[in-house]
């Protein structure tokens, strides 16, 4: 299996149109346009999960640079992310309190 990161999405396209773009190359596990979580909005680009290899390496011959909606895709390999760190900084008193 392999997950592809497709860029640059017109702002319209949803999980299943994603999915139809990719069905025609191979079967797609997964489609998921990224929604900003906070207007539910798309946030332009989205992962999609085929089951064969050759077929996801297809998809991106094929795809990347192709034009929707006047929008040339981006499509290639999705990296892995690295993990995130415990905590998150930030933060904290720098000083600016009271002084006795």
């Amino acid at each position: 299996m392999k997950k592809l990161f497709v860029g640059n999405l017109p702002w319209g396209v949803d999980d299943q149109q994603l999915e139809e773009m990719f069905v025609q190359y191979g079967t797609v596990a997964s489609a998921k346009v990224i929604q900003d979580r906070d207007t539910g909005r798309s946030r332009g680009f989205g992962f999609v999960e085929m089951e064969e290899d050759s077929a996801a390496d297809d998809a991106v011959d094929a795809l990347d640079g192709s034009d929707v909606n006047g929008r040339p895709l981006r499509v290639n390999e999705a990296n892995d992310r690295p993990p995130r760190r415990e905590g998150g900084g930030g933060g904290g008193n720098r000083g600016g309190g009271n002084r006795w």
